[in-house]
């Protein structure tokens, strides 16, 4: 079943992703912070529900336990949705989808296992795919900026900025997955239902103490019932969360690259509803990881 977790989460994120660019408002300093408000809204009224229907108790030690992985993942999102205002403008983009990469590595370090060809051909594949499917996408933004006119600043571009952003999401996002794959796979510290539910509460806090810090520091009053793209990625963003668990405790070090890839899905919904061009050395590499993607189903099956 890991596949189908991983196949339903690689949906979720990938349309997820559609509308946090919806979201991002270069204009707005705000726009990331909105966006992690209605995430934990979400979340927490996710979490709330899911224990009533499965008749789940709420145990605080399971936050205290899980936190180091939430704090990880957290961090990391916020900021990607920050760097969501600066990113297409980056000339190293690829590193943010390289997380999936990340955690294949740490995992194979510290968890070495006996698999076979199929399976290392699927995961070199996707997390090849991943790396030039943003370098092909940077480079049809550029395309684009310089058609529309746009000039972009110096530090936004080459400097320090352009670097932050996608190397902190990486490297956070791929370390929070390997925390994961230990946590929920290798040692079973946690069931997927304590996992989910302590993450899920643990944003809900850090949407709320942003709110009160937007409200009583910055005098932005955040009104949750007009953040309709904001709310759509959250309830995404949330309903990936949920197979994501599944996929990671059932076998992490095949689920990590295949959702990492995810952003081949958030391309091709903006071919279909943002009418973006693809260029045919990005419908290249989506067929690419398509066929990695087929070779990781080939290989569950087998």
């Amino acid at each position: 079943m890991w596949f189908l977790y991983a196949m339903l989460t690689w949906v979720c994120w990938g349309a997820a992703n559609l509308f946090y660019k919806k979201s991002s408002n270069p204009t707005d300093k705000n726009s990331h912070a909105k966006i992690t408000i209605m995430v934990g809204v979400v979340m927490g009224l996710h979490a709330t529900v899911y224990m009533f229907i499965k008749g789940l108790d709420f145990h605080f030690e399971d936050m205290i336990t899980y936190l180091p992985v939430s704090a990880l993942y957290i961090s990391s999102m916020i900021f990607g949705y920050v760097g969501l205002r600066y990113l297409e403008l980056s000339i190293v983009a690829p590193l943010q989808n390289s997380s999936g990469a990340i955690t294949v590595v740490l995992l194979y370090i510290f968890y070495p296992s006996d698999n076979n060809w199929l399976h290392y051909t699927s995961v070199a594949i996707i997390c090849i795919g991943i790396i030039l499917i943003a370098v092909y996408e940077k480079q049809q933004d550029d395309l684009l900026r310089r058609q529309s006119g746009i000039t972009v600043e110096r530090k936004y571009q080459f400097g320090f900025f352009a670097l932050l952003f996608p190397l902190l999401y990486a490297v956070l996002d791929g370390l929070g997955t390997f925390a994961d794959g230990v946590v929920l796979d290798k040692t079973k510290i946690l069931s997927e239902d304590a996992a989910l539910i302590a993450y899920e509460y643990t944003f809900f806090t850090v949407a709320v103490i942003y709110w009160l810090y937007l409200l009583i520091f910055k005098e932005v009053k955040v009104n949750i019932f007009k953040q309709k793209d904001q709310t759509i990625a959250a309830v995404l963003e949330t309903a990936g969360q949920f197979f994501y668990v599944y996929a990671i405790a059932a076998y992490a070090v095949g689920a990590a690259p295949l959702i990492a890839s995810f952003c081949v899905f958030s391309i091709i919904l903006s071919r279909i509803f943002l009418k973006e061009k693809l260029s045919t050395k990005q419908y290249v590499v989506v067929g690419i990881i398509m066929i990695g993607i087929i070779l990781a189903l080939c290989q569950m099956l087998g």
